[in-house]
């Protein structure tokens, strides 16, 4: 009983109260959720666009697509961000070598 104590102190000063996810994990994780949604918004707005015929279709769907580009770039973003917090919680709770 005493040295489980003496373990959770230890833990204590060494890596404090990590909280599970991190905050950098949250904010990763919110940001892919948004970038997420916008895409479903932009998805279902091309579709609506693809079935219906107008005049500025073809350049609404090319500012669409651009702007699918450009979440896709932000997604690839986030996601590292996502991995690296991950990785360094892992370390910093003795499941990975920092190595």
């Amino acid at each position: 009983m005493k040295e489980t104590k003496e373990k959770q102190i230890g833990c204590e000063k060494t890596c404090g109260n990590l909280e599970v996810p991190t905050d950098e994990e949250v904010a990763a994780l919110s940001a892919l959720r948004e970038i997420k949604n916008r895409v479903r918004e932009l998805k279902k707005r091309r579709s609506e666009l693809s079935s219906h015929k107008g005049a500025g279709k073809a350049e609404d769907l090319s500012a669409m697509e651009r702007e699918m580009a450009e979440l896709k770039m932000r997604w690839e973003k986030w996601e590292k961000r996502r991995k690296q917090a991950a990785r360094e919680r892992m370390i910093l709770l003795g499941h990975e070598d920092p190595s």
